[in-house]
């Protein structure tokens, strides 16, 4: 078997643990693994069992934000128009500032 399938305690990796989701939910959680900058599994993992999922910056994790705040930009203008807030883009909005409330912390604590 290949390192890949080892956690971080070098243990394997070899069961599968699979489930379904709706589109809607599918979307979702392809938004919050790309603003995590986690692999999929890892993001699910740590959700799972409740772990902290603690976001690394890096250029895939600030490509997934600024994509993000367009498409939230995009939605923001929608609603203007007089259309409703749906849960989903709330809960991004708030994965959102969880994030860069996280990043501010990260850069005060370099002065």
């Amino acid at each position: 078997m290949s390192a890949k399938n080892m956690d971080n305690h070098n243990r394997w990796r070899n069961k599968t643990v699979a489930f379904r989701v709706s589109p809607e939910e599918d979307e979702q959680l392809e938004i919050f693994v790309k603003l995590s900058g986690l692999t999929k599994q890892d993001y699910i993992t740590r959700r799972l069992l409740c772990k902290d999922v603690v976001v690394q910056g890096n250029p895939r994790v600030f490509k997934a934000l600024k994509n993000q705040f367009a498409a939230v930009l995009e939605q923001l203008r929608r609603i203007e128009a007089g259309a409703g807030v749906d849960d989903e883009l709330m809960d991004t909005i708030e994965m959102m500032t969880t994030i860069m409330d996280g990043m501010k912390e990260e850069f005060a604590y370099d002065d």
